[in-house]
């Protein structure tokens, strides 16, 4: 951030820290890999059917990085495309965040390394882990960071590379996980007057939940302090795969979506047939349905786009809402609610206004 006297801090720094301004979404982007990998190639890698696949989770393709590609240059294409349409430049860029659980390297954080490949020399970068939600943990961290002075302008990127932790030799987890990357700008103003009748513009309610009690139903044990790579165990007893307990995870699931969902929009004064848009995390289209169901969002009114992904985690709502964003179809005033849940367990959402 820029000092008073003209000079460059690199850094995070207050200027109204009591400060109630708006934050609002100034630019998107997306980057996934070129490689697609359909039911129909799973088939002749492990005892599954397109049929299978397709009834359990509505998957029909995903997208796979290659040998030489890893999570950080997913992050830095999309962050450049949301730059892009905000209108901003590196040096505008105050905070680097970004969510992931498939990070290049344990350290230095990727999102150091995708601050250095923007240039965007004045920043403050770090990473953060709250699995498939951790796009919805960014957002509520750097709209937090905005909204009280003490950055401008903020770049919130999910990014994974999941398929180079999936197991394939396990049929109910090999066929969900997808790679690629999302990202959004966000840019604080002084808040205006109401703009229309449903409201201020920018994001208006966030929550975020957590019960380690649940983090059996959804990990990956090997490759930490616990179970080390460098331990012959480890590798042979499969560990630094996802594991998943995929039963459990569904009920769960569908019931803290639902509640987180119905949280954020008393939070923004909404009600669910004011919702434009959902945007659930993209796991399973069985679970996509029935939070739609309980929380009576049409179905025409509640995006998916599981069957050409699949499952990008921390990516998944970011990438989604680039395609809506770019397609046209959010317009001026529109209420969009983004819902996700992931290892931690953790859970949480977001209504924005556009």
């Amino acid at each position: 951030m820029k000092r008073d006297d003209g000079g460059m801090t690199n850094g995070l720094q207050g200027d109204s820290p009591n400060g109630t301004r708006r934050v609002r979404i100034a630019g998107t982007g997306r980057s996934v890999p070129d490689r697609v990998l359909t039911n129909a190639d799973l088939e002749r890698i492990v005892d599954t059917s397109n049929d299978w696949i397709i009834a359990r989770t509505g998957i029909e393709e995903r997208r796979v990085a290659s040998d030489e590609e890893y999570t950080s240059l997913f992050a830095v294409d999309a962050a450049r495309k949301a730059m892009e349409m905000a209108g901003v430049e590196a040096s505008d860029i105050d905070l680097v965040l970004i969510s992931t659980v498939t990070p290049d390297m344990p350290f230095p954080a990727t999102a150091c390394l995708v601050q250095e490949e923007l240039g965007a020399k004045g920043a403050t970068a770090f990473d953060l882990n709250a699995g498939c939600t951790g796009f919805i943990y960014g957002l509520s961290v750097a709209h937090q960071y905005v909204s009280s002075g003490a950055a401008s302008t903020a770049l919130v990127i999910g990014a994974e590379s999941l398929t180079k932790y999936t197991d394939y030799e396990d049929r109910s987890t090999c066929v969900l996980f997808g790679d690629g990357a999302g990202a959004v700008v966000l840019r604080g103003e002084a808040p205006p007057g109401p703009s229309s009748e449903n409201g201020l513009a920018g994001i208006l309610s966030v929550a975020i939940h957590s019960d380690g009690s649940l983090a059996h139903l959804l990990e990956m044990p090997g490759g930490g302090s616990r179970n080390p790579p460098n331990r012959p165990e480890t590798l042979e007893a499969r560990l630094p795969f996802i594991r998943m307990l995929g039963n459990e995870t569904f009920k769960v699931a569908v019931r803290t979506l639902a509640e987180v969902s119905g949280e954020v929009l008393e939070g923004a004064g909404q009600r669910p047939e004011d919702v434009r848009w959902l945007i659930p995390h993209q796991a399973n289209r069985r679970i996509i349905d029935a939070v739609g169901r309980r929380i009576d969002v049409p179905a025409d009114r509640v995006y998916v786009n599981v069957e050409r992904y699949g499952n990008t985690s921390a990516a998944s709502i970011p990438i989604a809402l680039d395609e809506l964003n770019r397609d046209g179809r959010i317009d001026s005033g529109d209420l969009v609610l983004m819902a996700a849940f992931g290892a931690g367990l953790t859970w949480g959402a977001a209504a924005v206004r556009f």
